[in-house]
């Protein structure tokens, strides 16, 4: 258990702080094989020995799989061990992309390529130092070092920070069209509330006026009851009215209180005195 849980450890080490799914390291798996191939063949050519084609291919595989982790590390490896094991000289292309891509900063990034040159440089004169010509071998690596290593990783950083702008703009973007869609939103329930408060102020005292009139000419002595009942169906109209005034402001409101729960709350509104008087006074007719 202790064995198991060392080696998900030593994974969760190596994989970083980027997700590693299968497919990434099948990528690198295929990637492997595709450097160590090729890095056979350039030693075959340099008429290279087995114990050095087999120490380029572990170089390769350890420096493909630590690169996310230790981006600067493998650069300055990588760089530095492609003089004496050309196997894993085209590495270089890929710990030059990784690194320009995940060193942060641009100063920490100019030394970790100039770390990595220097190692370079060092060790090719180094190499080749008993045969002469030290200044050749400089330009040499350094040009080499430029094209398959720096490049890459400018292109790299390039390519990265232009992700990470279009990211940011697009979520930018898009936190500005909901702010569009929640001013829109609260014009248009201000206007609502607007036209609701119209309604209430304007229609319902009115009603509310028809409903205490009615109700007064209902109970009046001098009407004949056809004329009574006539008088009680328009108070029963003008009330249904209301009613559905009040449901229609309650919509329009969009959850505010209609004007019947305002009629029951201890201290109403003053925009709201009008319709209570009304209503109130309109029940005490119709008893």
């Amino acid at each position: 258990m202790n064995a198991k849980a060392w080696v998900r450890g030593g994974l969760d080490w190596l994989r970083g702080p980027e997700p590693w799914t299968r497919r990434m390291v099948a990528g690198d798996l295929a990637l492997v094989a595709v450097l160590v191939m090729l890095g056979l063949g350039v030693e075959e050519l340099d008429n290279g020995s087995t114990p050095r084609m087999a120490a380029g291919a572990v170089t390769v595989l350890a420096l493909v799989l630590l690169r996310r982790r230790l981006p600067v590390v493998t650069l300055v490896v990588g760089s530095a061990l492609s003089a004496y094991l050309p196997g894993a000289f085209l590495v270089g292309i890929l710990l030059g992309w990784s690194a320009g891509r995940r060193i942060s900063g641009v100063v920490r990034a100019f030394g970790a390529f100039t770390l990595a040159l220097l190692a370079s440089i060092a060790l090719s004169v180094a190499k080749e130092l008993p045969q002469g010509r030290p200044v050749l071998v400089v330009v040499f690596a350094t040009l080499i070092f430029l094209a398959t290593t720096v490049m890459p990783g400018l292109a790299s950083r390039y390519w990265s920070q232009r992700r990470t702008l279009l990211r940011a703009l697009q979520e930018r973007n898009a936190q500005l069209m909901r702010e569009r869609a929640m001013v829109a939103g609260q014009a248009r329930l201000r206007e609502r509330q607007r036209i609701a408060q119209d309604m209430h102020d304007s229609l319902g005292h009115q009603l509310a006026l028809i409903s205490v009139h009615t109700g007064a000419l209902e109970v009046d002595p001098a009407l004949t009851e056809r004329q009574r009942e006539a008088v009680g169906v328009l108070r029963q109209a003008s009330v249904s009215a209301m009613h559905e005034l009040r449901e229609v402001v309650g919509i329009l409101r969009d959850g505010v209180e209609a004007p019947a729960a305002v009629e029951e709350s201890a201290g109403p509104a003053p925009t709201h005195r009008t319709w209570c008087c009304w209503t109130s006074r309109c029940r005490s007719w119709t008893g």
